[in-house]
């Protein structure tokens, strides 16, 4: 499971460090794609597997189906970590992103999520007041 707030650095070449912490998951290989509110989601090998052939039992008769498997397969890169346990984010997925020098890579416990870090920042102030009100509903016997 990846969890925690890391906040490395893109250097010259594109390329991001893993957190220590995710290598276990993430040091076989990932897959790289653009997620939700222009950040990128990471997947390791076998979950990003997992999750595909969910997508692809959507039918192809619905628009939005077709329209999400586009946008999140048509970005989407495999990377292998290189001996110091970098990968490299692709110059399309860094421009979905508008990643910048400075990142913040998320774990969301089946995948990671790397943000711009003045984005992620403006997302989680965005969000604090609706995070703390959010009820039952949201996911269902939680708390």
């Amino acid at each position: 499971m990846l969890l925690g707030t890391y906040t490395p650095k893109l250097d010259d070449k594109g390329r991001v460090i893993l957190p220590a912490k995710f290598r276990a998951d993430l040091g076989d290989g990932v897959v790289v794609t653009r997620g939700q509110e222009r950040c990128l989601y990471v997947f390791s090998t076998k979950e990003f597997e997992r999750v595909y052939e969910k997508i692809r039992e959507a039918p192809l008769t619905n628009k939005q189906a077709r329209d999400f498997q586009r946008m999140f397969l048509s970005g989407a890169s495999d990377e292998k970590p290189d001996s110091q346990s970098r990968i490299t984010l692709p110059p399309h997925l860094r421009a979905y992103a508008n990643l910048g020098r400075k990142l913040v890579v998320t774990g969301v416990g089946a995948h990671a999520e790397i943000w711009d870090a003045e984005a992620w920042n403006a997302y989680a102030d965005s969000n604090e007041d609706s995070y703390s009100d959010m009820e039952q509903e949201v996911i269902p016997g939680l708390f």
